[in-house]
This record gives C-alpha cells, sequence and structure tokens, in this order.
C-alpha cells in the first residue's frame, strides 16, 4: 500500500500542534500530584495515608468529568468541522450544565459520609491508626469533594474547547490552575508568608480553590471573546441525550479501571509489600515520561478525526486517525524502547531497597516493551471518540483489564506459579489486547457512518454554501 509522504507529514504536521499544549499541561498537572504528596509527607505517615486513600474516591468525579468530556470532543469538533456554531455552541453549553449537576451528589457524599468512606477502605488495618487517617481524609475529601461541580465544569470545558481545535486555551488556563494549586500547597498546609499551618486542610483547600479557579477562567473565556465557542439557551434534546449516548460507555470505561485496581493491588500484595512498591515504581517510569505525549495524542486524535467527519470526509478521518496512531509508534514507542533499555538505572532513581528495586525494574522493562501497544491503543481510542463511538474502547478496555490485567495475571502469577513473570505478562497482554480490538473497530466498524447519521439528526452535516 502507498502512502502519500506529504499528506502523512500534514497530518503529522497538525497533530503535533494540536497535542503539544495537552502534552505541557499534563506536565504540569503531574507536577501538582507529585507536590501534594511531597507537601503531606512533611506531616507524617499517616497523612500521607489519608490523602491517598481519599484520592481514591476522587477519581470516580474525575471519570465522569473525563467522560461528560469524551461527548463535548466528540459533539464539538463535529460541529466545527461542518461550521454548524450554533449547535456545537448548544453542545458545549449542555455538556457543562451536565458536568455541573452531575458533581452535586459527589459534593453531598463528601460532607455526609467522607469519613466513614475512608473508614471503610481500612476496616483490616490497626483501628488506631485508622482512626486518625479516616479523620484527617474525611475532611480532605469533604473540602475536594465540595468543588466537584466546578472539577466536573473544568474538564469539561476544556475538551469541549479543544474540539473546536483550540488546545491552547485549556493549557493557559490549567498551568495557572496547576501553579497555584502548588504554591497554595506549601503556603497553606506549611504556614509560609505569613499563612496559618493547616497541613492535610491547607493541601485540600489548595485543591479546592483551583478547581473553583479552572471552572470560573473557563466559563469566563467562554463568555468571553477569548474562545470560538459561546454560551446560548439549551433547546434540543437530541444535543443533550447524544452526549449521553457518547458519554456513557467513557464513563462506564473510567469505573472498570477504577474498580479493577484495587483486586490487582491486593494481588500485588499477596506477593509482599515490596512487589507492590515495586509496580508503582516501574509504572511511574514509564507514565512520569510518557503519559503526557500519549494523552496529548488522545485529544489531537479526536479533533482531526472529529473535524473531518464534520467536514463530510470519512475517508480522510480514517487516515487521520491511522496517521495519528502513527506518529505516535514513532515518538511514544520509541521512547518506550529506551525507558526498557535503562529500566534499571531509572527504577533506581526511585529506591534503592534491595527486596524492591529488581522487581521495580522488570515492571519498568514491561512497560517499556509495551509502549508501543499503549500508544497506538490511547490514539486510536481517540480517533474513534471523535467519530462519537466510545463503545469499542470501552469494550478494549474491560476485555483487557479482567481477561488479561487481573484474570492472567492471578491464574499465572499465584495458580501457576509463575510470580512477577505472570504479572508482567498480563500487563503485555492487556495493552496488546486493548490495542487488537480498537484497531479491528477503527479499520472495520461503522462509526463513520454512524456519526453522519447523529450529525444530521442534530442538523450539523456540512453544506457547500
Amino acid at each position: 500500500m502507498t502512502v502519500d509522504r506529504q499528506r502523512l507529514l500534514g497530518v503529522w504536521r497538525r497533530v503535533a500542534s494540536l497535542s503539544w499544549p495537552v502534552m505541557v499541561e499534563q506536565v504540569s498537572r503531574t507536577l501538582m500530584r507529585t507536590t501534594d504528596i511531597f507537601v503531606t509527607a512533611l506531616f507524617s505517615p499517616l497523612a500521607v495515608a489519608a490523602i491517598g486513600l481519599a484520592d481514591l474516591y476522587a477519581r470516580l468525579p474525575l471519570r465522569i468529568g473525563l467522560g461528560l468530556g469524551a461527548g463535548a470532543i466528540a459533539l464539538s469538533s463535529q460541529d466545527t468541522g461542518s461550521d454548524a456554531t450554533r449547535n456545537r455552541d448548544e453542545a458545549v453549553t449542555q455538556a457543562l450544565l451536565l458536568g455541573a449537576l452531575t458533581g452535586v451528589p459527589f459534593a453531598a457524599f463528601g460532607v455526609l459520609f467522607g469519613e466513614q468512606a475512608i473508614a471503610l477502605l481500612g476496616f483490616w488495618a490497626d483501628q488506631d491508626q485508622m482512626a486518625e487517617v479516616a479523620r484527617q481524609g474525611g475532611v480532605y475529601l469533604a473540602i475536594i469533594f465540595a468543588t466537584a461541580p466546578a472539577r466536573h465544569v473544568a474538564l469539561v470545558g476544556a475538551r469541549a474547547l479543544q474540539g473546536t481545535g483550540d488546545t491552547r486555551t485549556p493549557m493557559y488556563v490549567n498551568i495557572t490552575s496547576n501553579g497555584l494549586n502548588i504554591l497554595l500547597s506549601a503556603v497553606l498546609g506549611l504556614g509560609l508568608l505569613g499563612a496559618p499551618r493547616l497541613e492535610v486542610v491547607g493541601v485540600g483547600l489548595a485543591t479546592a480553590i483551583g478547581n473553583v479557579f479552572t471552572a470560573t477562567a473557563f466559563l469566563l473565556a467562554i463568555v468571553g471573546d477569548w474562545t470560538a465557542a459561546d454560551f446560548v439557551r439549551p433547546r434540543r434534546f437530541v444535543i443533550a441525550r447524544q452526549l449521553l449516548v457518547v458519554s456513557a460507555p467513557k464513563i462506564a470505561e473510567g469505573m472498570v479501571a477504577t474498580v479493577i485496581e484495587f483486586p490487582f493491588n491486593a494481588l500485588l500484595l499477596f506477593f509482599g509489600a515490596e512487589v507492590n512498591a515495586a509496580y508503582q515504581i516501574g509504572r511511574r517510569v514509564y507514565q512520569q515520561v510518557t503519559s503526557p505525549l500519549s494523552r496529548g495524542l488522545n485529544v489531537a486524535a479526536s479533533i482531526v478525526v472529529g473535524q473531518s467527519l464534520g467536514e463530510g470526509s470519512p475517508a480522510d478521518a480514517r487516515f487521520d486517525g491511522w496517521a495519528t496512531a502513527a506518529l505516535g509508534l514513532v515518538t511514544v514507542g520509541s521512547l518506550g524502547f529506551v525507558l526498557a533499555a535503562f529500566a534499571g538505572p531509572l527504577a533506581g532513581l526511585f529506591t534503592d531497597d534491595p527486596a524492591t528495586l529488581p522487581t521495580a525494574t522488570v515492571f519498568a522493562f514491561t512497560y517499556g516493551v509495551t509502549a508501543p501497544f499503549t500508544v497506538l491503543y490511547v490514539s486510536l481510542s481517540g480517533a474513534l471518540q471523535g467519530g462519537s463511538d466510545t463503545r469499542t474502547p470501552f469494550l478494549a478496555r474491560t476485555v483487557g483489564l479482567l481477561v488479561f490485567y487481573l484474570g492472567f495475571s492471578a491464574v499465572t502469577g499465584v495458580y501457576l506459579g509463575w510470580g512477577v513473570l505472570g504479572v508482567a505478562l498480563g500487563i503485555f497482554l492487556y495493552y496488546a489486547s486493548a490495542f487488537c480490538i480498537v484497531a479491528a473497530g477503527f479499520q472495520y466498524g461503522d462509526w463513520a457512518v454512524r456519526a453522519t447519521e447523529m450529525m444530521e439528526d442534530r442538523g450539523s452535516v456540512a453544506t457547500d454554501d
């Protein structure tokens, strides 16, 4: 098969232009979370445990926000491509309203049941220690959940604007917000610059203030002339329905991934605490370097595929998706092999414990050699999302997680006695299988036809006038 080199390079240039702001934004977000852990570690190990357990619950509104964001970026990119400005603005407006409303139950839950929720996770632990962890974690959870509506608005707003092709405004907003969060975590947590030393409460307040700041900034950007999108009065139920149809599988996918982490971490603990720690280190080595790149490609794939569909060119949309995946293979895939080659020294940056380092090296190597499958899966998932197909990525991830990541790892690692090797193979097969499923879905699925039908239903098909 002959590939038009100039056409391919043109797509790569466009994808690079769209994705680099997302990558920068993700780096700043990672730095913010690292700072929160670093500051909290200065208080006590119990404080670290408190926010760590609270963050497990915090992933739930994150998954919903990202899911609604998937619907927002799909409709926003398609309607931008077809120049259906009124429909695009209504999709943005309705997505933000849905985000705010779905955050309200989390706010109530955090205030009413935060401490009990943390205590539930440590029913097997030392109860004297757990009482203090639950107390601190409950307060922290109540504070950050109180701003769950704002967190949803921030996540949805970023993706809605990215769908219009504007990835820089979300970058500016989130870098500023993350910087503010980092500063406030230190000032309020440690009591710097004359502020009271609030410790875990201060770290929680920093996150909450950051959430409100980000949401407010996105709303002001849309209201003003900063972005192409604008607010309109919601009038059409078909747009709300399509947002939910696209978002629901994405939300379910995130929930499955979150739930699976609990038994998987229990499996790792079966082999010893050092193995669990080694896994966290090995995964962190990979994520710290490649995760921002992969997420940027995921968003860019959604934009270029969605806008090509909006312009009435399914063939271009399919080419754009594969071209983005190829760019990911060349960049992240190659970087993964470099990480695998230097797995030992990189893992050694995190630990020198002789009981942990060898296993951490195994996991770092595994994630490195898995990188080509991972980035292809992530890129094609974004491409399918731009075509309003979030069901195929949901199927791919669910099968991979249940059958290989957890199932294969448990059977081979425990029952067949393969130990860590079985878990490492399970991780590799998870991403390989997920890639195969999304690749088949992207190549042979009817996502382009379905996306076009959805655009017709909401009156967003491109015209020649």
